[in-house]
């Protein structure tokens, strides 16, 4: 799967940069270390945008692409911020088999973002996930904390509108 470039403007602060110049700084001179300092760059930014890993290279004294290539093989990276509302989707067999793909076109198609993504506005990213557990309620959604189960795609608008 690829992933996608976030289309929202990057928008860190000084704070972040000086906390993610200090772990670099710490850690510069071993390039061993550059997947932590990428999960650092994550935890202080909520992901890792172009500019974030020109920094994570410049000063780990790695290419570009190295860093690039990292954060596009390890799921655990995401190159896109998430939203106010994060919307994930179990696509496990149990979901599946019981209709979580329609439910996952159905975001998709209501909010005009693909999965991996975060609407203009910041407010909803959507992903999808593998098994989380709760098969007996397939299919399950998640939005941040929130779980719905044995929804249908005739659902998603009222349960999105509970979040405008």
């Amino acid at each position: 799967m690829i992933k996608k470039i976030s289309k929202i403007p990057f928008k860190g602060t000084p704070e972040q940069e000086a906390k993610l110049k200090e772990v670099i700084k710490e850690n510069r001179n071993d390039k061993s270390q550059l997947m932590h300092v990428m999960q650092e760059a994550q935890d202080i930014y909520g992901y890792l945008p172009f500019e974030v890993q020109a920094m994570i290279a410049e000063g780990m004294n790695v290419p570009i692409e190295k860093v690039y290539g990292v954060a596009t093989f390890y799921a655990q990276f995401a190159l896109s911020p998430k939203g106010e509302y994060n919307i994930s989707v179990c696509l496990g067999t149990a979901c599946y088999v019981k209709g979580s793909q329609q439910v996952l076109d159905k975001i998709v198609e209501t909010l005009g973002i693909d999965p991996g993504e975060c609407t203009d506005d910041g407010k909803f990213s959507v992903e999808a996930c593998r098994c989380i557990g709760a098969c007996g309620l397939a299919p399950v959604m998640t939005i941040n904390d929130d779980v719905y189960g044995t929804i249908t795609a005739d659902d998603v608008p009222a349960i999105l509108g509970k979040y405008n």
